[in-house]
């Protein structure tokens, strides 16, 4: 639970970012969007919350079969923080690409507003795709779960300051980490940005494995999703895809066809409109 006690103390600190931002730019703001993103964070919170609580017995019995005992020091944490966010831009890439996972990660997609309280809106189905699995190379190799969670919920903390168009380029730490500029790219569905831009906090990995590209100033990000939901419903939000993954398993002809439908490239679940 330590990571959700992490979040909930930054808390105040989203809140004023997010306050701040909507009374000096508020025209990047619609409300029934931000109380949408409001409720997903909320349900979201819950479901990580009750799915580590039932999850946990199990990460602990997996800590008994770790390679290393690691003591926690300066550079465990700073490599625990490393590694973490390597196998977060894995899991990133893969919800942008397995349609198993993009169900629930089109949550965070599927507004056409980008602010602060974007980072807020996401699924309640993660613990349900299976996100927690992309964490237990940490926990075998000898990091405590304890440990791995909160180095997940400072990483999902920095992420919240790179939903913005308020902050423009950062000169050097454009270089190496993720910054608002790389992040706009990665929610735009601009022919040449879609698909980018996975890094959590080190922007290093997409340049490593060819998924990096820079925001163009004459090519303004548009945000969204491929085939536009244009709902603030929670749950519309939260269960559209899941119905046209269901859907699509359903009418394929044969198992390699069905678990194309479920393991393959997401398409979209609105009618007439390309892969999203």
């Amino acid at each position: 639970m330590s990571s959700e006690i992490i979040l909930l103390a930054l808390s105040p600190v989203f809140l004023l970012f997010v306050c701040y931002e909507f009374i000096k730019f508020k025209r990047y703001y619609d409300i029934k969007d931000s109380l949408a993103n409001t409720a997903l964070a909320l349900l979201h919170q819950g479901a990580d919350a009750l799915a580590l609580l039932l999850l946990m017995p199990f990460f602990y019995w997996l800590y008994e079969y770790r390679l290393f005992d690691i003591e926690l020091s300066v550079l465990s944490i700073a490599f625990a923080f490393l590694l973490q966010d390597f196998l977060y831009y894995w899991f990133h890439r893969a919800s942008h690409h397995i349609h198993w996972l993009w169900a629930a990660h089109v949550v965070h997609h599927s507004s056409t507003k980008m602010n602060f309280t974007t980072a807020f809106r996401q699924s309640v189905m993660y613990p349900v795709v299976g996100m927690w699995v992309f964490w237990l190379p940490m926990i075998l190799l000898g990091f405590d779960p304890l440990t791995v969670f909160s180095v997940v919920a400072l990483n999902l903390a920095y992420q919240f300051f790179v939903h913005t168009q308020i902050v423009g380029k950062l000169g050097w730490f454009e270089s190496v980490f993720n910054t608002p500029s790389h992040h706009r790219v990665h929610h735009a569905i601009n022919k040449g940005y879609l698909d980018k831009n996975f890094a959590g906090v080190l922007i290093i990995w997409d340049k490593l494995f060819g998924t990096f590209v820079e925001e163009d100033k004459n090519q303004p990000c548009k945000y969204g999703i491929v085939g536009q939901l244009n709902s603030n419903n929670p749950l519309l939000i939260t269960f559209h895809q899941w119905a046209h993954l269901f859907k699509s398993a359903y009418k394929a002809k044969g198992l390699k066809a069905k678990c194309k439908a479920v393991l393959g490239y997401p398409t979209s679940s609105v009618k007439d409109k390309a892969a999203s």
